[in-house]
């Protein structure tokens, strides 16, 4: 059956409804009564929702819109740029589709309280630039009172750092940074935030204050050669452009007089409000020029009903906003048909395509829907023009007797949707069917990105005296890079100091061995002694207990194989309604992840599925998706987790999920009444519960099942023992479902693909509010105040978050002080089990207004009416710390602050001033937090190994115990022979994660370390910033194949010019390293012109092998040149490792060209 909401062959444009809109006949009054003189009030009345938009698109006129808040500014523009060209698909020849509309710019406030907003001011100058330039397009600039308020620079002020470049100018390249000094612009290595700019040899970068992507500039000599924007992520070049407008940093000079962008602002612009009255009542609380409103002999718009001109001209519209459907399909498709058999055309908008596909799931499995898709034959859609470019809607079959209803798709939307009744159209938006959050995506976000980019990269770089870990050697410190001369040629090399004054320098083609040490926060590791033996004898020490656990696992699989489950029903209409009424919309990952548990309920094999995600991705939504399924098939649903608190927590969120869904959810908890937990088992073991959440007393043995399908087990590691025991028993023959916070699956349990199915969630979901963050300090007690009153205001409730049980009080005093009304309670872990959960309780039923507490918060306690989260001493938590603390809230379709109280920056470690300004400047979850994801790896939530491989991870490093991890799983299965045990292992999986070099070749040997006194680095002329060229080299030796390997050059080409020749062969080491390996080459020399290679030992598949076969015959027909000998250890006893010298090796290319030979038996 073809789909009904297909947006195909009858896709539709906004700009196809933002030209039907166009017939209104007030429009063209609109415009007639503008034209009539300098000062004209106009007063829009009956116009809502969508419909401004849409009519201030067609004024003729340059607008100046000032709405009284900045939220409705921002949704304004948003609409507004989506109706513009910028906001239309791109044809062929590279024009903007059909209309054109006016260039919209946002004029923010960029002063937030001590800083000042880079991303804010971007949009600032951008629109000040386009002022003083006299744009083509009509410019049309949307603002609020406290963005006006704030002062600009004169327009000559911003002449004097402008400048601009085109391709095929001359300028003396000698003189491009004096012009950028001159214009406030900061040479840095790599430019990340505006206002900064670097020169690379040829290359020059610049990031202006006048646009959101910064520029590069690659000369020819003196000439601009060409001019690139590129990615501020990954530095690599994106578009081509003829020319750049440069911005500088202009500031405002002091002077009497305040100059505004009002002083920007020509007569022919047109005033436009939505409430003058409010305006004026807001600026003039503002230093703004004039008299508070400037519109005196201006012509203004005033949407509303009521005007604050008593001279004003009223035009009549005649629209309504978007009906309420509180997520009732029923209520939806009613409301389609009345406005269908009225004559109405019905629109929907949708940002994404899929969330179309998901209304239309609904509507045709809905019972008795008018909007159901016949059973008979497929619909035709039709793709007919009708007036103003729409297409043909598409029509519904209905019951017999009953009018067809119709409507058309549109893959674009607006902030609300509207109700016209003269055009006699109905449009309405997805976010508000399913009541989601509308999110603003805003042009200047890179700014804000660029911030915290640098940030983490500081944060990972490797600086001087910072613990690192060599894989053969231990634990080090870091003693930076240093040139030194190997048979009198320069080479790099990594200095490393260990215990005792030893010191071992690497050579910069080895270092994928070395990693940064990344432990427990707060705790230094101990630095290892040379030669001492303990560091092999730990790293044998743990993969033997890898082993161990790694055969029980093993085994619990292959049980299960054998076991036969139940097999559920495909998803019903109740299944797509549940779906569709999620709050967000799904992440790639948790489609994929609700898929594959739907995948393993139908079919017959008993699920074991882990679904690991970090706070906030969504996990709960997939649980209880597969708890429906399983409920509405008959079946009962155990949902077991740790807590009390998180017992009645998950029970609140079902149950509101579930509203008016056919199920019914209980919870069991100490605090019911011996006379409740009897009735309630009763029912359970009668089948007249379908979920039951509860800790592990659900699974006991006076807990009887009428008929058990699902078990959900939240945080599997935070229970004891005798649960997990219990736990593999039940799991042999019912479906499992396990969710963890572990948001990178990097331990064994994840390496072992085969022994446990895996759901991998690593993005947030796109239109969740996101955590606004404020870095502050504890005398900031006015925003302390405003931030408890103003969430107390909209009856939210906060988290106030100190780690030190004495320190509550004293911060209970202060918040009292500040808000006497406030109603608060205060949680630690030092109190009695059952008083904790009682005062957690009380706050979740909205008993207090101010949770102060301790870090217990942080492990899973979800509350979605909190909002407000002020953090105490933010300095002394890790980065994963705070950021799972900032996922305590957010979790609604609310806006969320965060307040982070610390103190002043310059009393700060550099650690923690980095920390801070990292997650202040990511506002959003999930956004570039690999490396608190990778901390949360580190203190074993989640992982197999528990406490256990914490410690193991403190003693021998992050890195290095997951490489140990790898191979102990490629060890077993030689050692156990489960390549050819069925469902014992993923093999593939494995070997795909262990990283396969070249395709499908064998590797004889997974690294092979070289030594050479051939001088192959990046020339520091070439590559000045030695972090980054130790960055560089690092990720250079991580490369796998070839074509990441032409990708890297081409990276490095664009960033920093040509490639100099010891930097072409330093790629070409690489190539030979992969060639060793495929040649059973485990440690190459190149010295002095010899070349001698060791060959890998204890393997008789390799004595056999043709590799072997020809580097004996070449050895052997070569006698003057080669010499074959076996190694001797340090008292003079042969080792039984082989190795092989071969004279007259000058280069690497030398060496690789001998070697291909070798390889393919060209001998």
């Amino acid at each position: 059956m073809q789909s009904i909401l297909e947006c195909g062959s009858v896709h539709m444009q906004i700009g196809d409804l933002d030209m039907l809109f166009g017939e209104h006949p007030e429009l063209g009054l609109i415009n007639r009564e503008l034209a009539k003189g300098k000062e004209v009030h106009l007063l829009l009345s009956g116009l809502h929702a969508g419909a401004r938009a849409l009519a201030l698109a067609h004024v003729k006129a340059p607008l100046f819109v000032i709405l009284d808040n900045a939220e409705a500014a921002q949704y304004l523009y948003s609409d507004l740029q989506s109706l513009s060209a910028d906001g239309l698909p791109v044809t062929g020849d590279g024009l903007p589709a059909a209309p054109v509309g006016p260039k919209v710019y946002f004029f923010p406030a960029a002063q937030k309280r001590r800083t000042v907003d880079d991303a804010a001011m971007i949009l600032r100058t951008e629109c000040l630039s386009a002022l003083r330039n006299a744009c083509t397009q009509t410019p049309v600039i949307v603002t609020y009172p406290e963005a006006i308020a704030e002062e600009v620079p004169r327009q000559e002020e911003l002449d004097a750092v402008s400048i601009q470049y085109s391709v095929g100018q001359e300028i003396p390249h000698s003189a491009i940074s004096e012009q950028l000094s001159a214009a406030g612009f900061v040479r840095v290595d790599f430019v990340f935030q505006p206002g900064q700019y670097a020169i690379r040899g040829s290359i020059v970068d610049i990031y202006s204050y006048g646009h959101d992507i910064p520029y590069r500039l690659d000369f020819f000599g003196d000439e601009i050669d060409s001019i690139r924007e590129f990615d501020i992520e990954d530095q690599l070049s994106k578009t081509r452009l003829q020319e750049a407008n440069i911005v500088g940093s202009a500031t405002s000079k002091e002077s009497q007089e305040r100059f505004t962008i009002v002083d920007y602002l020509t007569d022919d612009f047109v005033w436009v409000s939505n409430d003058w009255s409010v305006v004026k009542y807001k600026l003039e609380g503002l230093p703004v020029t004039g008299d508070g409103l400037p519109v005196t002999g201006r012509r203004t718009i005033e949407i509303g009903q009521k005007s604050y001109f008593p001279n004003h001209s009223k035009i009549t519209f005649d629209t309504l906003p978007q009906p309420v459907f509180h997520k009732q399909f029923d209520l939806l498709t009613d409301d389609i048909r009345r406005h269908q058999e009225e004559g109405y055309k019905i629109y929907i908008l949708a940002e994404q395509k899929k969330q179309l596909d998901r209304l239309e799931a609904i509507m045709e499995a809905y019972p008795n829907n008018v909007l159901r898709t016949a059973t008979g034959s497929p619909i035709e859609q039709s793709s007919s023009p009708v007036k103003g470019g729409a297409q043909t809607q598409t029509p519904f079959p209905l019951g017999e007797g009953r009018e067809e209803a119709h409507f058309i798709p549109i893959n674009a939307t607006l902030h609300e949707g509207f109700v016209d009744k003269g055009l006699k159209i109905c449009c309405y938006t997805d976010h508000q069917i399913f009541e989601r959050y509308h999110r603003v995506s805003m042009t200047s976000e890179n700014a804000r990105r660029g911030k915290a980019i640098i940030t983490l990269r500081e944060i990972n770089q490797l600086q001087v005296g910072d613990y690192v870990v060599h894989s053969d050697h231990g634990i080090a410190k870091f003693g930076g890079l240093v040139t030194t001369p190997v048979n009198g040629k320069p080479q790099e090399m990594i200095k490393l100091n260990y215990r005792d004054g030893a010191c071992v320098f690497v050579s910069i083609h080895n270092l994928h061995r070395i990693s940064k040490y990344k432990g427990r926060e707060g705790s230094e590791p101990t630095i290892s002694r040379l030669g001492s033996g303990q560091w092999e004898r730990l790293k044998e020490r743990t993969k033997d207990k890898v082993k161990d656990i790694a055969r029980d696992l093993i085994r619990l699989y292959a049980t299960r194989k054998q076991q036969k489950g139940y097999a559920y029903s495909p998803d019903g209409y109740m299944q797509h309604e549940l779906e569709a009424s999620f709050l967000y919309e799904d992440t790639p990952d948790q489609a994929k992840a609700t898929a594959d548990v739907k995948h393993d309920l139908e079919s017959p094999m008993p699920m074991d599925r882990l679904v690991c995600g970090d706070v906030g991705f969504g996990k709960t939504e997939v649980a209880m998706r597969a708890a429906f399924k399983v409920a509405t098939d008959g079946k009962q649903v155990a949902v077991l987790v740790p807590t009390t608190v998180l017992a009645l927590q998950h029970y609140n969120t079902f149950r509101e999920r579930m509203k008016n869904m056919p199920v019914r959810i209980e919870y069991i908890s100490r605090l019911k009444s011996a006379k409740e937990l009897k009735e309630l088992l009763a029912d359970l073991e009668a089948g007249k519960i379908d979920i039951l959440i509860g800790t592990h007393k659900i699974i006991g043995k006076n807990v009887k099942w009428h008929d058990l399908g699902l078990l959900i087990i939240d945080e599997e590691q935070k229970f004891g023992v005798a649960a997990k025991e219990k736990l593999k028993s039940l799991r042999a023959n019912i479906d499992v479902l396990t969710l963890t916070a572990t948001p990178i699956p990097r331990t064994l349990q994840f390496s072992l693909l085969g022994a446990r199915d895996l759901s991998v969630m690593t993005t947030p979901p796109p239109n969740r509010y996101p955590v606004q963050t404020e870095l502050i300090t504890i005398d900031d007690e006015d925003i302390i105040k405003e931030a408890i009153e103003s969430e107390m205001g909209r009856n939210g409730q906060i988290f106030i978050v100190n780690n030190r049980i004495e320190m509550l009080p004293r911060i209970e005093r202060r918040i009292r002080n500040l808000c006497p009304e406030a109603r608060i309670v205060t949680a630690h872990g030092q109190l009695p089990a059952g008083e904790m959960e009682e005062r957690l309780e009380a706050f979740i039923n909205y008993d207090y207004d101010i949770l102060l507490s301790t870090t217990i918060i942080e492990s899973g306690v979800d509350i979605p009416n909190v909002n407000t989260i002020l953090i105490f001493s933010a300095h002394q938590y890790g980065l994963a710390d705070l950021h799972q603390l900032r996922g305590r809230v957010g979790r609604s379709n609310r806006k969320a602050y965060c307040y982070l109280i610390a103190p002043e920056k310059e009393l700060l470690t550099e650690d923690a001033r980095r920390r801070l300004e990292a997650l202040s400047t990511f506002a959003e979850l999930g956004s570039g937090f690999n490396l608190a994801m990778q901390d949360l790896d580190i203190r074993g939530a989640g992982n197999m190994l528990g406490a256990e491989q914490s410690g193991f991870i403190a003693d021998l490093g992050y890195e290095t115990y997951q490489r140990i991890l790898n191979e102990a799983v490629e060890e077993l299965k030689e050692e156990e022979g489960l390549n050819n045990t069925e469902g014992a292992l993923n093999i593939e999986a494995l070997n795909s994660a262990a990283g396969t070099l070249n395709g499908t070749q064998r590797l004889w040997c997974n690294d092979a370390q070289l030594e050479t006194d051939i001088a192959v680095c990046f020339p520091s002329e070439y590559i000045e910033n030695i972090s980054e060229r130790i960055t560089l080299y690092r990720e250079l030796d991580s490369l796998r194949s070839e074509e990441q390997l032409l990708d890297y050059r081409k990276r490095l080409i664009d960033r920093f010019g040509p490639l100099p020749e010891p930097a072409e062969e330093l790629l070409d080491v690489v190539r030979l390293r992969w060639l060793c390996c495929r040649m059973g080459i485990e440690k190459i020399l190149l010295k002095g012109e010899h070349m001698t290679m060791y060959l890998v030992q204890n393997k008789d598949a390799y004595w056999q092998s043709k590799q072997f076969g020809n580097m004996i015959q070449y050895a052997v027909t070569r006698p003057e040149r080669c010499l074959m000998q076996e190694e001797r250890d340090k008292k003079g006893f042969k080792t039984g490792r082989r190795y092989i010298t071969i004279m007259n090796v000058k280069t690497i290319a030398g060496a690789m060209t001998l070697l291909h030979k070798v390889e393919t038996g060209d001998l």
